[in-house]
C-alpha cells in the first residue's frame, strides 16, 4: 500500500513538471504558468460591475441622474447612498498607501448637496504601500437629502 502512496505522488510530480515545461502561448517553451490574482476583498478593488452594489444593506442608492460626479477623475467610484431617514450621506472614498479619505459636505441647499472627497497625506516622507483602497464613507447632513441634487468634488491635503 505504501508503494502506490509512492507511485501516485511521483505521477502527480511528473504531471505538474510536465506542464510547467511546456509552451505557452505567446511565451518561451518552460516559461512557466502564469500566476493570476484576485483582490482579496472588495474594499481593495475599485466598485464595478463585479459588484453587485457598493451601498451597504440598510442604505438606499441616490439615483445617478442626481449626482453630479463631473468633478471627480476618470475611474473614481460614484457612488452615493443615503442612511437611516435620509440625513446621512454615504460616498466611496478613494486612498493610497499613507493617505487617508475623508468627507466633507462643503454646502447644503434646498435644491444641492456639495461634497468633497478628501483625501490627506502625511507632510513627512515616509515608507507608504502601494496600494488603493475604497472605503466606505459618511457624513451628517442638516436636512434628510430628499429630491436634492449631490455635487462631488475632491481635494487633496497635506497634515
Amino acid at each position: 500500500m505504501r508503494s502506490l502512496g509512492t507511485a501516485v505522488g511521483a505521477a502527480a510530480l511528473l504531471v505538474a513538471l510536465v506542464g510547467c515545461a511546456t509552451s505557452q502561448p505567446g511565451g518561451d517553451a518552460g516559461a512557466g504558468p502564469t500566476l493570476t490574482t484576485a483582490p482579496s476583498s472588495p474594499s481593495s478593488a475599485p466598485p464595478s460591475e463585479e459588484f453587485e452594489s457598493p451601498v451597504p444593506p440598510g442604505g438606499t442608492a441616490v439615483p445617478e441622474a442626481r449626482v453630479d460626479a463631473t468633478a471627480l477623475p476618470e475611474g473614481s467610484p460614484r457612488a452615493v447612498w443615503t442612511e437611516a431617514d435620509g440625513s446621512v450621506l454615504g460616498v466611496i472614498g478613494q486612498e493610497a498607501g499613507c493617505g487617508r479619505a475623508g468627507v466633507e459636505v462643503a454646502e447644503q441647499s434646498a435644491q444641492v448637496v456639495k461634497v468633497v472627497l478628501v483625501e490627506t497625506l502625511p507632510k513627512d516622507q515616509q515608507v507608504c504601500t502601494m496600494d488603493i483602497r475604497y472605503p466606505p464613507l459618511t457624513a451628517k447632513l442638516d436636512a434628510p437629502l430628499g429630491e436634492r441634487s449631490v455635487v462631488l468634488s475632491t481635494r487633496q491635503e497635506q497634515r
